[in-house]
């Protein structure tokens, strides 16, 4: 029910109005009345009624300042101004004020019943609008952080120069200008999980909830890394970045902290800075920080203050001081699993911490040398890499290693690069598989309302994420507007060939709603369905 206040300044009126109008009937409720415009307002900024009904002419504040009032604070409300004057002048005044509709007195029961079905018909095609207006926009925004990925890869890249990050920012409406910024990296997945595998409801729900805290405060821009990592961008004023990381931080503590023994979480935190220009510099600090999720498990929240505490002190550092668990082969599957190639420098850094000084022994640095070798081959052994080409691969990243440790990273770094290429093809091509299967049950079933992203990675056997990621990757485009161009190429067929009504296309192309299928399709021809036909029949 759409909700009334009414404001008149004689009793008799206001009493007959409130109650010999079936307000119910019409689709209405009263919600308050007063005699005033002064004793009104506090009243309507509490209420928020969808109409006001007013009497031009009271004391203390009249109809018509009121009503600018209202309209100032709450453009959305009706005006119904009821007035005893028939004066072009008090019309001219009501218009410029906002209002809805001019009544004379006396005002009919029927008069009052249509006007305010009127409106009642104008509030919902408002609100209708609003929710598609809604809906497009939630169905878009798959795409604008696809263009947001390319966008923010490029900028910590340290690719773009400062005029050409205002003007990419401009092009996506991205507000970037502040005094300060820093960066958080986070990643949030089921234990045990690999990237392609489908996500649980607990795992979705718990994204959701970290995304809903970042999209719903303008200082945080978040964007996406890669297959299951993100990244957002934290803009305030100096003062302020402090209390907007900690407050971060304990949301990330509310939201996972209590599913620790079902989901791993890791958010990095880099170290503010002035200028845009040098976020390249910072996203170098934060992806430090964020290999060691690999290196140290139990650690969920990695930057400059915390890590240091889980770190051997280098003088010290020997073969009997080594920790081995941090040299268990299976980090380095995990990270050749998850890890990106951005991230191979920064995560070997973190794996050989711990046994930089150990490795002046000959001995060790064999030891060291095989433990790579082996959980590589045991990680392509397990992407089903063909033998025969994986060895002559890492064959090739193989160097000599003499007494210099810096001889240890640079073989490590080649043989993570070597298994990160062969995993990419292998990716590649089961990924152009999985997408080819997708695609063929898209265009099998894009006719179909249920039809999602969730539903057609189920019947694929990949997450969801997984498809978003390799579908925005392979066809330029994503899962949205792939089915959206697909539907209304469909249904401008069908208005060209048929002579279906524009409610039966809607549901033949796939869409419940035929009120929104006109919507959405307007968005993309610039034009209604029935104005299309009419021009395809001139």
């Amino acid at each position: 029910m759409l909700k009334v206040f009414l404001v008149e300044d004689e009793r008799v009126i206001r009493e007959g109005f409130r109650d010999r109008i079936p307000w119910e009937q019409y689709g209405f409720r009263l919600v308050g009345e007063a005699n005033d415009g002064e004793m009104a307002l506090p009243l309507i900024r509490k209420l928020k009624p969808d109409v006001l009904i007013t009497d031009i002419k009271m004391p203390f504040m009249d109809g018509l300042s009121l009503s600018e009032i209202v309209k100032e604070e709450f453009p959305k409300i009706k005006i119904i101004i009821i007035s005893g004057y028939d004066d072009f002048e008090y019309a001219r005044q009501a218009i410029k004020a906002g209002v809805d509709q001019y009544l004379l007195k006396p005002v009919t029961r029927m008069t009052l019943r249509n006007v305010l079905l009127e409106l009642k018909e104008k509030i919902e095609q408002d609100m209708e609008q609003k929710d598609y207006q809604t809906r497009y926009r939630d169905e878009v925004r798959e795409f604008e952080q696809f263009s947001l990925r390319r966008f923010f890869e490029k900028l910590l890249d340290g690719t773009l120069s400062v005029k050409e990050i205002y003007e990419e920012a401009a092009a996506r409406s991205l507000q970037l200008t502040a005094p300060c910024y820093n960066l958080l990296l986070f990643s949030i997945y089921e234990k045990g999980e690999r990237p392609a595998s489908g996500a649980g409801e607990q795992l979705i729900r718990r994204q959701e909830e970290v995304f809903h805290f970042f999209l719903r405060h303008p200082q945080y821009i978040l964007f996406r890394l890669n297959i299951d990592s993100y990244g957002v961008l934290i803009k305030s004023e100096p003062w302020q970045m402090e209390e907007l990381v900690e407050n971060s931080l304990a949301h990330f503590k509310k939201v996972c902290g209590p599913e620790e023994s079902r989901l791993e979480w890791y958010v990095a935190v880099g170290s503010a800075v002035e200028r845009l220009s040098l976020l390249p510099q910072c996203y170098r600090g934060v992806n430090h920080y964020f290999a060691y999720r690999f290196i140290l498990p139990g650690l969920h929240i990695l930057s400059g203050a915390t890590l240091p505490d889980h770190l051997p002190e280098q003088e010290e550092t020997s073969i009997g001081s080594v920790d081995f668990l941090q040299m268990d082969p299976e980090i380095i599957r995990d990270f050749l699993a998850r890890g990106g190639e951005k991230e191979i420098h920064d995560f070997v850094e973190a794996y050989l911490e711990n046994i930089r000084n150990a490795l002046k022994s000959r001995m060790f640095r064999s030891y060291v040398i095989l433990n790579i070798r082996f959980a590589v081959v045991a990680f392509l052994e397990s992407i089903g890499a063909e033998q025969a080409e994986y060895l002559e691969e890492i064959e090739n990243a193989v160097r000599l290693i003499r007494n210099e440790d810096t001889e240890v990273f640079e073989y490590f770094v080649d043989m993570l690069g070597t298994a990160m290429g062969i995993r990419d093809r292998i990716n590649s091509y089961q990924g152009g598989k999985m997408l080819k299967k997708a695609l063929e049950y898209i265009d099998a079933n894009y006719d179909r309302d249920a039809l999602s992203l969730n539903l057609v990675a189920e019947q694929t056997g990949m997450s969801a994420n997984y498809l978003s990621a390799i579908f925005s990757q392979s066809m330029q485009k994503t899962f949205v507007e792939y089915v959206t161009e697909k539907r209304i190429e469909k249904a401008k067929k069908l208005l060209k060939q048929t002579d279906k009504t524009s409610g039966e296309i809607a549901k033949e192309v796939g869409y419940k709603d035929s009120h929104y299928f006109s919507f959405v399709f307007k968005k993309l021809q610039g034009c209604s369905p029935r104005e299309y036909r009419g021009e395809k029949k001139r």
